[in-house]
C-alpha cells in the first residue's frame, strides 16, 4: 500500500554570509532531502536577502526560500531531523499547504 503524502510549504532562511554557490548547495541539500525521502519539490520561491526580526547566531540577515513541496507524513520528522543538522540553515518551518503558489502576492496593510 503506497503511504499517504501531503502538500506542504516550507520556509527556510539560509546564512547570509554564504556566497551564491554555497548558496545554491545549501538549497539543494534541502531539496534533495525531500526528494530522497520520496517527496516531490513542486515550487522554489527565492525572497532574497531580508533583515531578521531578532539576531539568530550572531547573523542579522538571512537568504528566504519558500518551497511548495508534497512528501509522505511519516518522513516529515525525519527532515526536520535533518534540518537541525545543516548548519547553514538558520531557521525553518513547515505547513500544510492547499495548493502550490505560482506566484506570490504581498498585500501592504492599510495604514
Amino acid at each position: 500500500m503506497k503511504e499517504k503524502t501531503h502538500l506542504y510549504e516550507g520556509m527556510y532562511i539560509l546564512n547570509s554570509t554564504l556566497s551564491e554557490d554555497a548558496r545554491a548547495k545549501a538549497l539543494e541539500r534541502i531539496t534533495s532531502e525531500i526528494t530522497s525521502r520520496g517527496g516531490e519539490v513542486h515550487k522554489v520561491h527565492e525572497q532574497g536577502r531580508k533583515k531578521l526580526a531578532y539576531e539568530i547566531r550572531g547573523s542579522r540577515e538571512g537568504y528566504y526560500y519558500l518551497l511548495f513541496f508534497s512528501a509522505p507524513t511519516s518522513q516529515l520528522a525525519e527532515l526536520w531531523k535533518e534540518y537541525h543538522l545543516n548548519e547553514d540553515l538558520l531557521r525553518f518551518m513547515t505547513l500544510n499547504a492547499d495548493e502550490v503558489k505560482e506566484s506570490l502576492e504581498f498585500k501592504t496593510l492599510p495604514e
